[in-house]
């Protein structure tokens, strides 16, 4: 449970971000958008780019996107399409303590590895003890793609959760806060 905790809170404590004017040059670690630029992190610290060539490169991977034009500052926003894993209780939950143990250090090996491959952006559990029990943020193409990747899970393999990928839209190079 502290490798779940964990991993949850470097992803939120990672996604931070401050808001800068446009006349302040990002810093590698930032992203801001400033008209028609938008300066992004990359998981493999390649450097920025502008929006339209990370569109042209997105579109090149086969990843869907739109332009979004906000109705107050004029500026073109970037939309990527992601995948959401809801990650469900499965049919098979009566794995003894240590079994379940192993198969939750197991799930978060699963998770830490998409994320530091650059399939995952972000993942963690609900706080509730709900049928929805966590879901993780894919960022690969195509909805068959995050699926596959989803039911690599070893609680997936087990039985003990069940996935339902769900596409979502979001802004490029925005972060939580």
């Amino acid at each position: 449970m502290k490798k779940v905790i964990f991993l949850f809170l470097l992803a939120i404590l990672s996604c931070k971000n401050d808001v800068k004017t446009p006349e302040t040059k990002p810093t590698e670690s930032e992203s801001v958008v400033i008209r028609d630029t938008i300066y992004i992190e990359t998981h493999d610290q390649k450097p920025n780019k502008t929006q339209k060539q990370l569109k042209e490169e997105l579109t090149q991977k086969g990843y869907q996107t739109f332009d979004f034009v906000d109705e107050q500052t004029k500026d073109t926003i970037l939309m990527q399409q992601y995948f959401i894993a809801f990650l469900k209780s499965g049919p098979i939950r009566s794995q003894n303590e240590e079994e379940a143990t192993q198969l939750q250090e197991e799930h978060i090996e699963h998770l830490t590895r998409m994320y530091r491959e650059g399939y995952a952006d972000i993942s963690g559990p609900f706080g509730d003890n709900s049928e929805i029990r966590g879901i993780t943020i894919y960022n690969v193409p195509t909805l068959e793609m995050a699926d596959s990747l989803a039911n690599l899970d070893p609680m997936v393999k087990a039985k003990r959760l069940v996935v339902e990928v769900r596409p979502w839209w979001a802004a490029k190079g925005y972060k939580l806060r």
